[in-house]
């Protein structure tokens, strides 16, 4: 590890004298990127005009799709073993959210 270290350090030195004692160290460059600020303002109208325009077209397929409709099916008929109770519920003889229906009235 401190050889490492002593290696690196030695590098930098020798560096440092072969641009010479009294030369600028260079300036680090700026960093640049590959599109511009410009295609980048470009890019973003781009992706939102086609968000807009996804916006409008969902909205009018829903629209369409929730005016049609839907179909209607007849309803099961009443079978009697679907209801079958063989205790009674400790709330009651009808279901908790069923609608009640004694003999009494």
């Amino acid at each position: 590890m401190a050889a490492s270290m002593a290696r690196s350090g030695l590098r930098s030195a020798s560096m440092l004298l072969r641009r010479g004692a009294n030369s600028k160290a260079a300036a680090p460059t700026k960093r640049s990127f590959s599109a511009s600020a410009q295609d980048d303002a470009r890019e973003t109208a781009k992706w939102e005009k086609i968000t807009y325009a996804g916006i409008v077209t969902c909205t009018i397929l829903a629209i369409y799709n929730l005016s049609k409709g839907h179909p209607h099916h007849e309803e099961n008929p009443p079978y009697s073993y679907l209801h079958i109770r063989n205790k009674e519920f400790p709330w009651g003889p009808d279901g908790l959210f069923e609608t009640k229906h004694h003999a009494d009235h």
